[in-house]
Parts: structure tokens; C-alpha cells; sequence
């Protein structure tokens, strides 16, 4: 599928499910890993992932169409189209789209543990990705200094 044939797609579902034409730009996004799709504020213009069509196919995608459309037509007629408002809840629930997409394998990686914050009096450890001042810092529990130490390879989680 093409950005021409995604356009129709976003115009058709818009029109079926809303009843209110859309009248700006859709595309394809690769670079979007996390998220299935966005609405941009300034332009109204929407990018849909294509990983999320590959992977979970047509119908999650369509409700990844209608959750960008949710925020799209309430944005335009100035009522809450964020995710917390009301309003958003109400039409997503309508048009049955879903407020998280599913998630893509491998699209979210997690950095091992390199580093450990140590309390210095109460032995306090808080476990880093990356390299902390520990001068800027003061244990959570005791108020002590911190010293900083890489963590044994045990503790390295993935």
C-alpha cells in the first residue's frame, strides 16, 4: 500500500464512521516504532505507521485511523481531543477505535543497568542505564552522599 491508497483509505473511514470528510494529508511514516500513528496540531496532517499494518494487518490499522481521526475532528471543531478528555474517550468509544495500539516486536528495547548510585550510609542502591554525578544527587531514604560503582554483570538486566 501506497500514500496515495492510504489517503483514500483515511477519506473513506473518516466519511463511514464520522460523516465528516477529511480534508488534509495522509501518510506512511517508517520511522514510527512505538507509536501507530500521530495528528499533527499545525498542519491536521496524520502519519500512520506501516510496521503496524504488516504486522497486525488491516482492521488494527483502521482503528489506529480512527483514533488519529478522533483527535483530528475534535481539534478542528475546538472540543478536547486529548487523550485524557472526555470528549476523546466518547468518540473512540463511538467509532470503536482503541486508545493504545499493539505494540511491535522488538520495538521496545531496554538498556542493561551499567551503573549503581550507592548510599554511602545506608547502602541504598539505585540502579542507572547511564552515568550519574552522584555530587548531584542525595540517597531517597537517609538524605546521604552517593558514590557511583558499575554494576556486576549479574545485575545487568535486558
Amino acid at each position: 500500500m501506497d500514500d496515495r491508497q492510504l489517503q483514500a483509505w483515511v477519506e473513506s473511514v473518516s466519511l463511514n464512521a464520522f460523516g465528516i470528510p477529511f480534508r488534509h494529508r495522509a501518510t506512511f511514516n517508517g520511522r514510527l516504532r512505538t507509536t501507530g500513528g500521530r495528528y499533527f496540531l499545525k498542519s491536521h496532517n496524520i502519519e500512520i505507521s506501516p510496521k503496524q499494518l504488516e504486522v497486525h494487518g488491516a482492521e488494527e490499522t483502521e482503528k489506529i485511523i480512527k483514533h488519529e481521526l478522533c483527535h483530528y475532528h475534535l481539534h478542528l471543531a475546538g472540543r478536547g481531543y486529548r487523550h485524557q478528555d472526555a470528549d476523546f474517550k466518547r468518540l473512540l468509544h463511538k467509532v470503536g477505535a482503541t486508545l493504545y495500539c499493539q505494540s511491535l516486536p522488538g520495538a521496545r528495547r531496554s538498556l542493561p543497568v551499567k551503573y549503581l548510585l550507592v548510599c554511602k550510609e545506608c547502602g541504598m542502591a539505585y540502579p542507572r542505564k547511564r552515568k550519574a554525578d552522584p555530587k548531584r544527587y542525595a540517597c531517597g531514604r537517609c538524605r546521604g552522599k552517593l558514590r557511583l560503582v558499575e554494576a556486576p554483570a549479574a545485575t545487568n538486566n535486558e
